[in-house]
């Protein structure tokens, strides 16, 4: 936990309400149809006509995160984010979050600012207003819970149903690399457990390591999107790995999906950490989960637009008539089951 050692003041010395104020105090209103922000029993929030888009995204220490190498400036900033990332997966844009805090007297309120000064952060980077929220106490480490809630048009918001046969099916960036920056971590840790006086490798691994610990929204490839008059026929964010999230489009649009092995984006700081721990990079990319890119379908007609609008968007494969079958296609023209073997957090083994 980053926060001063020489202060610490510990929770009951402001009690709930004060806590409220003194994490709160710092947040600015920026969007105007923010009407009413923290300090009342409700945020009055007016989005004058257009579809307002709501999720909420509950974390838990051990489940979701470790204290053991997570700061606490980017826990906050993390947790703010990935709520933004499911906005613009519905080509929509965040304007709101209110956020739910359980949290043991283990933190001080110093650690709490330093949670706090991320999520500010992530509110700054993204034009965000944080209008509410609730704390309580925790008997099992910290919980956060954020809702957050966004705007979008009739016409221009994408669900994940919309994907049509022969549909061309792009993912933007890179992937893998936030699955590679957590093996490096618990590698640290097992490493520091082992010996408590060795110092952490991290030299060279800067790239994984801020996909796992600070990712990004992809706001730019939606705008990117509309700026090109390409609207996708559905869309969803990266957060349980490719293979889970092209099974979600394909179940929810009633299609089939072939992708082909090859066309996975991987940086290759991901690639050859993969192969040091004995992993198959483009599995790293199928299972490994939590980078936060966008996945969606456009109509082949758009397949010059997307062509000519970034080279940060790749078209992975395409939608098929066949329900239900998903296929991937190897290097060398075998053609598997595509399965997803991500994070299930109800499955007994992970």
């Amino acid at each position: 936990m980053e926060e001063n050692k020489d202060i610490r003041t510990e929770l009951d010395a402001l009690g709930e309400f004060g806590l409220i104020d003194q994490l709160t105090q710092d947040f600015p209103l920026r969007n105007p149809s923010s009407l009413k922000g923290v300090g009342d029993d409700a945020a009055i929030i007016n989005h004058e006509g257009d579809r307002t888009l709501v999720s909420v995204d509950l974390l838990l220490e051990g489940i979701h995160f470790d204290m053991t190498y997570t700061p606490l400036k980017h826990l906050g900033y993390k947790a703010a984010v990935v709520n933004f990332s499911d906005i613009y997966a519905m080509n929509g844009t965040p304007t709101q979050i209110v956020v739910g805090l359980g949290v043991s007297n283990r933190y001080s309120v110093e650690a709490l600012d330093e949670l706090y000064a991320g999520i500010r952060l992530a509110c700054e980077a993204y034009n965000v207003d944080l209008v509410g929220g609730d704390t309580t106490s925790s008997r099992s480490g910290l919980v956060i819970s954020i809702t957050v809630i966004g705007v979008a048009k009739e016409t221009e918001v994408v669900c994940r149903s919309g994907a049509k046969p022969n549909d061309l099916l792009c993912v933007s960036g890179d992937l893998g690399g936030a699955y590679m920056g957590l093996l490096i971590l618990e590698r640290e840790k097992a490493e520091y457990l082992a010996n408590p006086n060795m110092q952490p490798q991290l030299k060279g691994f800067d790239y994984v390591l801020q996909r796992q610990l600070k990712p990004e929204a992809r706001k730019d490839i939606v705008a990117r999107l509309k700026e090109a008059g390409v609207k996708p026929t559905s869309m969803i964010d990266i957060s349980d790995g490719l293979a889970s999230e092209i099974l979600h489009l394909c179940k929810a649009s009633g299609v089939g999906c072939q992708l082909y092995e090859n066309k996975i984006p991987l940086d290759p700081t991901t690639s050859k950490l993969a192969k040091d721990f004995q992993i198959v990079p483009s599995v790293a990319a199928l299972n490994g989960g939590e980078d936060y890119e966008l996945l969606f379908t456009v109509d082949q007609k758009d397949y010059e637009k997307i062509q000519r609008l970034s080279d940060d968007i790749t078209v992975i494969g395409y939608m098929t008539a066949d329900k239900g079958i998903t296929e991937l296609v190897t290097p060398d023209n075998h053609v598997i089951p595509l399965k997803a073997q991500g994070w299930d957090h109800f499955k007994t083994e992970n």
